[in-house]
């Protein structure tokens, strides 16, 4: 059994900054900045983008901490307004719905989702985007843990107590476009698949430790056989 692990954005979808400008409302109501307006938050949690926002703006851990559940509260109230209000800008990545059909086909896969969204923010973008978030049977968020690298053992500790599955490190399989989502999984063992959907390239995701990269997830009998073979001898695809 394979428990395979979707990141969302520049993974599954895009939701041409939705996100961004949820946040940047959210920190302006709670904390009167947005901090530095060019920060980079592909890879990162929601919790881990607020902190480093506000430090680089000059608040203290414990200022931040104090504001940081009525801030998420805000954001995604925000998010909701924001994926209404531009429904235009929120775009599917090629192969996407093919991939997860096929996954969804199987017997020896399992769906789940490996995301720094929270988990209110996550179920928004893919209603959004027309995927069903329950076709995902575990997942492990940024409302989870604030650091990403903690999000692989709570799938796999959810796999075993929501579905009775006890899946090995090395049968767990996280797809995403960040370097962020090829390390986070070292601690368990678990396989990245790198697609190059996002700001990185397959080189940048390969250097970062991308068991097989792909431009894009539209080959979908080449995902899957790497995804049933992630244990055995890996591959590069572009």
């Amino acid at each position: 059994m394979k428990l395979v692990l979707f990141d969302i954005d520049g993974t599954i979808l895009l939701t041409d900054g939705a996100g961004r400008r949820a946040i940047h409302r959210a920190l302006i109501e709670v904390f009167g900045t947005t901090g530095p307006t060019d920060h980079r938050f592909d890879g990162k949690t929601d919790p881990q983008i607020v902190r480093e926002l506000m430090r680089l703006a000059g608040h203290r851990d414990d200022h931040i901490d104090g504001r940081m559940d009525h801030l998420l509260d805000r954001y995604v109230d925000y998010l909701d307004e924001e994926l209404r209000a531009s429904p235009e800008g929120i775009r599917v990545m090629p192969g996407v719905p093919a991939l997860l059909d096929s996954l969804d086909a199987r017997a020896d896969v399992a769906l789940g989702l490996l995301t720094g969204n929270l988990l209110a923010g996550a179920r928004a973008k893919l209603v959004a985007a027309g995927i069903n978030p329950d076709r995902f049977l575990v997942g492990a968020y940024g409302s989870d843990h604030e650091t990403r690298a903690e999000l692989p053992v709570v799938a796999q500790r959810r796999a075993r107590e929501e579905l009775g599955l006890d899946v090995r490190g090395h049968d767990i399989v996280v797809i995403g476009d960040t370097p962020a989502d090829m390390t986070c999984g070292r601690a368990v063992g678990a396989r990245p698949i790198g697609v190059a959907t996002g700001h990185y390239s397959v080189d940048d995701l390969r250097a970062h430790g991308a068991f097989a990269a792909f431009e894009d997830l539209s080959d979908t009998n080449a995902v899957v056989d790497v995804i049933l073979f992630a244990d055995v001898t890996p591959d590069v695809h572009s």
